[in-house]
This record gives C-alpha cells, structure tokens and sequence, in this order.
C-alpha cells in the first residue's frame, strides 16, 4: 500500500495537469467547437502589424545609419587648478547611409573638435550640479553637431550622447 499511494498521486497529479491543460489551451475554440471570431481576428491583425513594423524598420534603416565613436571620450573637471571630477562620454552619430568609411577616415579630426567642445562645455560649469538635465545635453548635442558638419558636411545628421558618468576624485 505504501508503494502504490505515490504511483496514485503521480496518477492523479498527470491527469490533472493534462485536463488544466487541455481547458486553458488558446486553440480559438468555443464550448460548441465553433472558432472563436476574436481569435480567428487576432492572427491577421497580427500578421498585419508585423508587416507595418518590417517594412516601417526597412525605410528607417535605408535612410539612416548608425556609427558608434571607437572609443569613450574623457573630460577632466577642474577646480582650483586640480581635477574635481572626470566624465566619460560615449558618443554615436545618425548618418546618411553609406558613409561610414569616410567617417571612420576623419574620426581623429572629429574626435579633436568633440574633445575641444567638451573641455570647453566642462570649462564652463557644464559637468557640474545636475549635467544630466535635458537642456544641458541638447547644448552639449548642438554644439557637437555643429563640428561634425563643419568636418563632414551634410551626412551626419546627428550626434547621439549614449552614455555619460561622471566620477568625482
């Protein structure tokens, strides 16, 4: 008896299971058999947004492309004469497509000017207090635009700030 009570719980539990199952399966079925209206809906209205949102991602991403700097940018905050703090910053840029090699070939010359613009903008008080809030970074992000179209013309679109830290010393 001691034996066979697990093997009838086991038993029970299966069929339990099974059932629950069997009742909560979404299978667009009515208690008469009939498909439901809702569900036969669901799947087209599914295919359709699915299809909105490729062919939607294929025209952004033909118009757009999406070139990350190599490497973070590393501002000192000074104050008195000694370093307060340093901000790293990782930047990308919103370009026309096709462009990333002349890009990547002018990237010392644009690292140079996004550097100038940041010591300027840490230079300023721009890192200090609350350096996050939106219409400090949109000076920060013009600013920034303003070089890379003096270097690179019309293809850069934008200047995207991905990342920003600040660690005081």
């Amino acid at each position: 008896m001691k034996k066979l009570l697990p093997i009838l719980f086991l038993l029970v539990g299966l069929g339990g299971g099974i059932g629950a199952g069997i009742a909560m399966s979404p299978s667009g079925k009515t208690k008469d058999g009939d498909m439901d209206k809702s569900a036969a809906a669901e799947p087209k209205k599914a295919k359709e947004k699915a299809t909105k949102t490729k062919s939607d991602k294929k025209d952004t991403a033909s118009k757009y492309e999406y070139l990350k700097m190599t490497k973070q940018f590393v501002i000192p905050v000074v104050k008195s004469d000694r370093i307060a703090a340093l901000v790293t910053m990782s930047l990308s840029l919103e370009t026309k497509p096709g462009v990333a090699e002349t890009i990547y070939e002018f990237e010392p010359k644009l690292r140079d000017g996004f550097l100038q613009v940041l010591f300027d903008h840490a230079n300023t008080g721009g890192f200090n207090g609350n350096f996050t809030e939106s219409d400090n970074l949109d000076l920060v992000r013009k600013a920034l635009l303003q070089v890379a179209k003096k270097d690179l013309g019309d293809d850069v679109l934008q200047v995207l700030i991905m990342s920003v830290n600040r660690q005081d010393t």
